[in-house]
């Protein structure tokens, strides 16, 4: 039987033919992966799953695009997603998935049959990582499918998950424990189980309890317990699914069937319940659970998104337009050579595509930062700035106020026959770009070269799923950065439902939506992604204080819509 040496890769893995992560997923938020199980993930060649949802979490994880059922992507990397009895092609980058929790028949496998599949994939010699719900060694076929692999002389590591346990409980805003309340019993809840063990007052856990609790709760209520010792169940913690019913032993079947209540649940009893009213800090998040719209090119989405998702927010990418090089690439060549021959005096960038555009060209011809010395250079904003600094030049010129061209121009010197020796600037910019700045410039005594850097191309129109939600108003939110991202969704989706709220980063914007009979809702205070996103959560924060305030239950603007299209009002 073949050993692992004692050798280590950088991971401190032992180097050998045979070996296996066991890694703890957490209960469903990614944000609760520990740093260990994401490195062994960015490193897997196979992952074993226990879930269907664990191949988009990875995905997601690792920032790889999911997995849909277009084969368009020709381009893309072959890998396979694999189940225990079979493999099929896939052309996405990204490990391959190997079901670890269902047989082919849909069924849920054994753990005997689990330990197979896990000592199987370990024998071909990859680096496997047997991805598993919340933490391998609570409440999980962990140790058994471990201890198949010290049979087989497989090596293996445990990386422990956050487990639905405490998490659960923590997101609904329940303490398990408290100075007062030290007393926690967590029990599986099955046929044979003799409650009056649990006839005190310390908190219990109960975990698959969503069928039976109305049993269990007649069943705690004759040992003894209270009638109106509070109860709380969570569906899906730690998801932006995520709801929580709050009862009593006596009413929480009737409550829990009310709120349709369905496994995966926690539920909590015990006095520590009462303490959710006052620290419930998920749920009440001002974007909780809202799906939101994010029409943007794909290289931009990502912060915004990310900040989305901080506010409790669901963000759903749509790209509406896509960067291409420019049709006749010898103007491009040929400002590039200016520059390198001291033709400029300035440089100026109004985008981060324009910086990624004149650095990809400088990496074609050879070039590097230091062909920019001597040479002026302005960017139209801090993003801008930002770009240019990671290819380390800093900007001599960003406006102090408005970040835009007419901001840019506003801050610009005119030029000055004694102190400026050089008259010229280069500006490479969008196809689509606004004229003002050329025009502004000239006007300052600069001449100006305008070279079409890259192309902005309307992008496909979205699935008929995401086309279908624009306009029924299953979107909450959408976030409009450009009045370019405005015309070309409703280009190729169609206009937004009268009940989504319309958010835009700044007043051109907001005209260009207003003219597509769009009524803007929110509008950033200065004209960044975070203002914007902050400025809807300021107003989702609002609306959610009025629903309390009048006694309402919390909804999402998608769960009211009215039945005419609304008009636009002028501002």
């Amino acid at each position: 039987m073949t050993r692992r040496n004692s050798e280590q890769d950088q991971t401190g893995r032992p180097q050998g033919p045979w070996w296996v992560s066991f890694v703890g997923s957490g209960p469903g938020d990614p944000d609760l992966l520990t740093v260990r199980a994401a490195a062994l993930l960015a490193e897997a060649e196979v992952v074993i799953t226990e879930v269907p949802e664990h191949a988009a979490f990875v995905r997601s994880v690792l920032g790889l695009a999911p997995l849909v059922e277009s084969d368009d992507d020709l381009e893309a990397p072959v890998v396979t997603v694999a189940s225990a009895g079979g493999e099929r092609s896939d052309r996405r980058p990204g490990p391959e998935f190997v079901d670890g929790g269902f047989g082919d028949d849909g069924q849920p496998l054994t753990h005997a049959n689990r330990s197979k599949v896990v000592v199987k994939q370990a024998k071909r010699g990859l680096r496997v990582v047997r991805l598993m719900n919340g933490d391998p060694f609570l409440y999980a076929s962990g140790p058994e499918e471990a201890a198949a692999c010290a049979k087989a002389g497989i090596g293996f590591e445990l990386v422990p998950g956050v487990s639905s346990v405490t998490a659960v409980p923590a997101y609904a805003g329940i303490p398990l424990t408290t100075k007062n309340n030290r007393e926690l019993a967590v029990v599986t809840c099955g046929e044979k189980i003799d409650w009056s063990r649990y006839a005190d007052d310390r908190t219990l856990v109960l975990l698959s309890a969503v069928g039976s609790i109305g049993e269990i709760a007649t069943a705690l209520i004759a040992a003894g317990r209270n009638p109106s010792t509070p109860v709380a169940m969570t569906q899906t913690g730690t998801t932006v699914q995520q709801c929580t019913v709050t009862s009593t032993l006596e009413r929480i079947a009737v409550d829990a069937r009310a709120a349709k209540i369905q496994p995966p649940a926690i539920t909590v009893v015990g006095n520590v319940v009462d303490m959710r009213e006052t620290l419930s800090w998920f749920e009440t998040k001002p974007l909780f659970g809202w799906r939101v719209l994010v029409p943007r090119t794909k290289e931009q989405a990502g912060s915004l998104s990310a900040r989305l998702r901080g506010y409790g927010s669901v963000p759903e990418e749509v790209p509406t337009i896509s960067v291409e090089p420019p049709r006749n690439p010898l103007q491009m060549d040929k400002a590039v050579r200016g520059l390198v021959e001291g033709r400029y005096e300035w440089i100026a960038f109004t985008s981060v595509n324009a910086v990624k555009a004149v650095r990809e060209k400088f990496e074609e011809y050879g070039l590097d930062a230091r062909a920019f010395s001597g040479l002026k250079i302005a960017a139209v904003g801090d993003k801008t700035a930002a770009s240019l600094l990671d290819w380390g030049l800093r900007a001599d010129l960003v406006p102090d106020g408005e970040q835009s061209a007419a901001g840019l121009l506003d801050v610009w010197p005119e030029y000055d026959a004694l102190l400026d020796p050089i008259n010229r600037v280069f500006l490479p910019r969008a196809d689509i770009a606004t004229e003002n700045l050329i025009a502004g410039l000239i006007d300052l005594g600069w001449e100006c070269d305008d070279v079409t850097a890259y192309r902005t191309v309307r992008a496909a129109p979205p699935a008929a799923p995401v086309r279908d939600a624009i306009k029924t108003g299953k979107f909450d939110a959408v976030v409009f950065t450009s009045s370019s991202t405005v015309r070309n969704l409703v280009g190729i989706a169609g206009k937004p439902h009268p009940s989504t709220i319309i958010a835009v980063i700044g007043p051109a914007t907001a005209k260009t939506a207003e003219e597509h009979g769009l009524r803007v809702d929110v509008m950033a205070s200065s004209p960044s992604v975070e203002e914007l996103v902050d400025a809807l959560a300021d107003f989702g924060a609002s609306r959610r204080a009025a629903l309390v305030d009048a006694g309402q239950p919390v909804t999402k603007p998608s769960d009211r819509k009215p039945s005419t299209r609304r008009k636009a009002t002028s501002s």
